[in-house]
């Protein structure tokens, strides 16, 4: 796969691609030391902060959800790269209160790495500060711990649900109680119908012949073991939601979040169709899809291809996915 894009010198490109969100959103994000995106308009220090960590190289993921109702701040690492554990200190430091810290890490092993070895400085300096890990990929099985499956986009739901309860003023305790009850609730697969490009090298990240797909696929173009020939948006959409509703034992009744989320390449077109098969399969069944999404909130690149996320929803997880929210990229009136 030949590399097309209008980017400047690579070693740049994350830095570059931060300065122009911070410059479109100005009244929204802040472009902070170290490559640390914060919010234009912090909220009241007795109020729990929200921070995430990871790579650049997904965008709009993870700093174009920073800001009002949901992230404090998101530590950038350089494509596709975990940021350094001193970058993470560096934002815990910042947003040091008594209130605490919720730091959010999707599991991958660098990701893991540098946010444990800043969390062990921060508690060594008094920082009060809990960690949520995201690990919502079903793709290698549903019996696979929990420490063997991939963050995915699911963090993305996460961050609007732990925010909309810090905005609210709950305690650390109870935003972290919330928190890992909706990320228990939730499931994500992704399909993929082309690799991508690592943006720094031109270099091809996995290859698929033009008559196949793959589900279970990474966000960074790792083998996911699902491969076939092209299916129907219904036939692709069954054989995902599927495996999701058992993930989080929906059931006649019950009410889900449905989030599609494209991977960089595929149209919205697309995605409307493959919503709306899901949708129908889990109202077949007697589940309610109470709210949804069809966007690109977390991308790889140029891949074509798409995450489903299914959360299964408590009352108040609902009420937080629908309160106000002032971010480059979910915003809610409330």
């Amino acid at each position: 796969m030949k590399m097309k894009k209008f980017i400047n010198s690579p070693e740049n490109l994350s830095t570059e691609l931060l300065e122009g969100l911070c410059m479109a959103y100005s009244d929204k994000v802040v472009l902070a030391e170290n490559k640390i995106v914060v919010r234009a308009n912090p909220k009241s220090e007795d109020k729990v902060a929200i921070i995430t960590m990871g790579g650049a190289g997904h965008e709009p993921a993870l700093s174009g959800f920073v800001g009002e109702g949901m992230l404090d701040a998101s530590v950038v690492g350089d494509i596709f790269a975990a940021p350094g554990a001193p970058n993470v200190l560096a934002a815990l430091r910042r947003f040091k209160r008594d209130a605490g810290i919720v730091l959010v890490v999707l599991n991958h092993a660098g990701d893991v790495m540098s946010a444990n070895m800043a969390l062990q400085m921060a508690k060594r300096e008094g920082i009060k500060v809990a960690k949520i890990l995201t690990a919502e990929d079903i793709s290698a099985g549903l019996d696979t711990p929990l420490e063997d499956r991939r963050g995915l986009a699911g963090c993305i739901p996460l961050y609007k649900v732990i925010g909309a309860a810090a905005e609210a003023g709950k305690s650390l305790e109870e935003v972290v109680e919330i928190g890992e009850r909706f990320n228990s609730q939730m499931a994500t697969l992704a399909v993929a119908m082309s690799g991508c490009t690592h943006p720094q090298n031109g270099q091809t990240i996995t290859e698929l012949p033009d008559d196949e797909m793959e589900i279970g696929m990474g966000q960074h173009g790792e083998a996911g073991g699902g491969r076939s020939k092209i299916l129907t948006a219904d036939e692709t959409a069954e054989k995902m939601v599927s495996p999701l509703a058992e993930a989080v034992k929906a059931k006649a009744g019950d009410e889900v979040f449905l989030v599609i989320n494209g991977s960089g390449a595929t149209t919205h077109m697309e995605m409307d169709i493959v919503f709306r098969a899901a949708a129908k399969w889990l109202e077949a069944r007697g589940v309610r899809v109470a709210c949804g999404l069809i966007d690109e909130i977390l991308t790889v690149q140029e891949m074509a291809g798409f995450q489903m996320i299914l959360c299964k929803l408590d009352a108040d997880h609902k009420a937080y996915l629908k309160a106000r929210s002032n971010t480059p990229y979910w915003t809610c009136i409330g």
